[in-house]
């Protein structure tokens, strides 16, 4: 019989407690209202969902990329061993206890990936940099990459998707460098999502990470040169 996980700590959210829970030297699971959000047992999409990016842009020199959502850090793990050292990593985090994992005890995961010089993690709404990027004039990233709890999803018609929306997507596209990458980790393929990511201007695929998950997916999606 396996040993039970232990609680490490636990914060309140709006959506329930977001707790940290370890099973011996490098076993860890994090949850949230008692639902599992990610686990170190499972990672291969969250690995996937950088190494996509990165195949897109890793001839770029000095390539500007943005990840939504920290969790355990192996997506950012991925992206540092697969950017050159010119590289700059933004990671936008909405819990600062997410951060503090990463730098206390989830860090033996990751060689501890946010200590990296080429790292910044900002705390607060991926969408918030998207946006600012879109901006005339603005720097733009070479890869935008969403490694969220929630994946993109078909919304009953007339509600509006703050992440996975046209409009968040017409910013993401405007948010990019000419060839630039867009990928999103998914629970599952959707097809709704397929055709928002076209509108918006992208030319997007559908990519399956073994041992991701039973259904767990990566969408990556290419900006034109021209």
């Amino acid at each position: 019989m396996p040993r039970p996980f232990v609680l490490l700590e636990s914060v309140d959210t709006p959506e329930g407690p977001l707790e940290l829970r370890q099973r011996g030297e490098q076993d860890f699971m994090i949850t949230i209202g008692k639902r599992v959000l990610m686990s170190s047992m499972v990672h291969r999409s969250e690995v996937a969902v950088a190494e996509r990016a990165c195949d897109t842009i890793r001839n770029r020199p000095a390539p500007r990329v943005l990840i939504g959502g920290l969790g355990l850090g192996y997506t950012l793990r991925a992206t540092l061993n697969n950017v050159p050292k010119a590289a700059s990593v933004q990671v936008a985090e909405l819990n600062p206890v997410v951060e503090k994992w990463c730098r206390g005890p989830l860090a033996v995961l990751t060689k501890n990936a946010v200590a990296d010089r080429r790292v910044q993690v900002v705390l607060g709404d991926v969408t918030t940099l998207i946006r600012k990027a879109a901006a005339a004039g603005a720097p733009k990233y070479d890869a935008i990459i969403l490694d969220l709890y929630v994946g993109p999803g078909t919304l009953p018609k007339g509600k509006r998707d703050p992440l996975y929306g046209g409009e968040i997507l017409r910013a993401s596209f405007a948010a990019l460098t000419p060839g630039g990458v867009y990928t999103v980790w998914s629970e599952e393929p959707n097809e709704s999502f397929e055709s928002r990511l076209t509108y918006a201007g992208f030319r997007g695929e559908l990519i399956r990470a073994k041992g991701g998950g039973p259904r767990h997916a990566v969408y990556r999606a290419l900006k034109p040169k021209k």
